[in-house]
């Protein structure tokens, strides 16, 4: 039997696969989403806990840093498209022992004023980049290949300067000498720690200096209605240029895939190899085979009959906790968890995404949102260490929690298979793997094979809902198979 055919299939709709197909698509291609799970999204699903009746949780980020920040989404216009992206007031937010916490407000200014001694350091640090954050989120989501315009003036290559002397003290153990008290390093480190690596470390002081600009910058939006009201954003925009999204379609071969001009895999390099393996050069085969994984998040969904209530009432608005304690308490369960040990008190973070979306709580009940930070593939059901955490800090928690369930790492893959044993990153997260990410390669989307591009978060600029892989991954082959221009993404 003769396959069907069509100009462009792509395999996964997380957000850099539906970004892909909406680029596609806008420069009038016939394109097809071929989807394993039965709802589309990937990481940005928001789904029915059946928890509580009518209460939705989001599968993977509750919070999306980069929503903002993303050209690809400046570029669609997320807004104009009827997605409300809530701005917190408190960006994030460090509980500490004693009744503290250190307070990142979206004002630079008021968070400098309640951080004390360490203030002017805070600015010191982070003024610089705020002040060229566009041209450094475009370097950061760049697609490795080409530098943001303006990056090589006067400013330009200052806010670079600075970007990487900073990098440099985050990243090593000079990364206490800036501060004299423990309130400022710990709010840093609780965004470093999203790398789920190492602490100091190259990578893990890059998360934490690009988030934080983010953060006193665009801000770290929360959608209304959850992580899903992006993706069907990005879907509707997709059907209404011709495309169309399959679901419950598992793709184990290329010989099930329609005949097409181009294929996009919104895959881990594991995924990748299933389908397409037997046709790769042995070279990149290998590559793509030695891809090496991070650790992992387990998941935490709780069932809340009121906001969480934070010893320090400045936690109250914010959109997300990090919780971990001191920045030697945060190094040290990061150092275990590098080492394969399940931390007794875990790297964790949370959001109670009701206090910015009202909408969300039903009947009197809230989603409450958590990850911690365990080995790869671990099989543990964390849900005791993470509420004796948050109990650590907001004493009482346990009190107002109605439900909860865990989704160990082991099993995350389940639910995202590019997840693999829980690595939510898609990658090991390191400063050399950044660079090759994910293999060294003038084209890092290129899987080899003549018209296959590899289009995920294993792919340039790495981790985040920011669709920027997908979007770059579509312009190279957009380009190279079509010989055409990348489209307008404007409503």
């Amino acid at each position: 039997m003769t396959r069907p055919s069509t100009d462009a299939v792509v395999i996964g709709s997380g957000p850099n696969g539906l970004a892909a197909a909406v680029t596609l698509a806008r420069a009038g291609l016939e394109v097809t989403v071929l989807e394993a799970q039965s709802v589309p999204g990937g990481g940005a699903r928001t789904l029915d806990s059946q928890l509580a009746d009518g209460l939705r949780h989001d599968l993977c980020s509750a919070v999306h840093p980069l929503a903002l920040a993303s050209p690809f989404f400046a570029a669609l216009d997320l807004p104009a498209r009827g997605v409300d992206l809530v701005v917190p007031e408190v960006s994030y937010a460090q509980p500490l022992d004693g009744g503290r916490a250190a307070v990142a407000y979206r004002s630079l200014d008021r968070t400098v004023a309640e951080l004390g001694v360490d203030g002017g350091a805070w600015r010191d640090l982070l003024a610089p980049l705020v002040e060229h954050e566009r041209l450094l989120t475009a370097l950061i989501l760049g697609n490795r290949r080409e530098l943001p315009p303006g990056l090589l003036t006067g400013p330009g290559l200052r806010a670079v300067a600075a970007a990487v002397t900073r990098l440099l003290e985050q990243g090593t153990p000079a990364w206490n000498l800036r501060f004299r008290g423990g309130e400022a390093p710990a709010l840093l480190t609780g965004v470093a720690a999203h790398s789920i690596a190492r602490l100091p470390s190259l990578a893990a002081a890059g998360t934490a200096l690009m988030l934080a600009t983010n953060a006193h910058g665009a801000g770290w939006p929360v959608p209304v209605g959850g992580s899903q009201a992006i993706t069907a954003a990005m879907i509707a925009d997709l059907e209404a240029h011709g495309g169309r999204v399959v679901t419950d379609c598992e793709v184990t071969s290329w010989r099930e895939l329609p005949r097409a001009r181009t294929y996009l895999a919104d895959l881990a390099p594991a995924g990748l190899l299933r389908i397409w393996g037997d046709r790769m050069r042995p070279s990149v085969r290998a590559a793509l085979g030695r891809f090496r994984h991070g650790n992992a998040a387990a998941k935490v969904d709780y069932v809340l009959s009121g906001p969480v209530p934070w010893a320090d009432e400045r936690m109250a608005g914010a959109g997300t906790v990090h919780v971990g304690g001191s920045r030697a308490d945060m190094a040290h369960a990061e150092a275990q968890v590098a080492d394969g040990v399940l931390p007794a008190r875990p790297m964790v973070l949370f959001s109670d995404p009701a206090l910015h979306d009202p909408t969300r709580e039903v009947g009197g009940l809230r989603p409450g949102w958590a990850y911690a930070h365990v080995p790869a593939g671990h099989p543990a059901d964390v849900t005791d260490l993470v509420t004796a955490q948050i109990e650590r800090f907001a004493p009482g928690f346990r009190d107002v929690v109605v439900a909860s369930r865990c989704i160990p790492a082991a099993r995350m893959a389940e639910h995202d298979a590019n997840y693999v044993a829980g690595d939510i990153a898609a990658g090991a997260l390191s400063a050399w793997g950044m660079i090759a990410r994910p293999r060294l390669s003038i084209n890092p989307y290129a899987a080899g094979i003549p018209g296959v591009y590899l289009c995920s978060q294993s792919t340039p600029p790495g981790p985040g809902v920011h669709g920027m892989s997908g979007w770059h991954a579509a312009r190279i082959a957009l380009r190279q198979r079509f010989g055409l221009p990348a489209p307008s993404l404007a409503p």
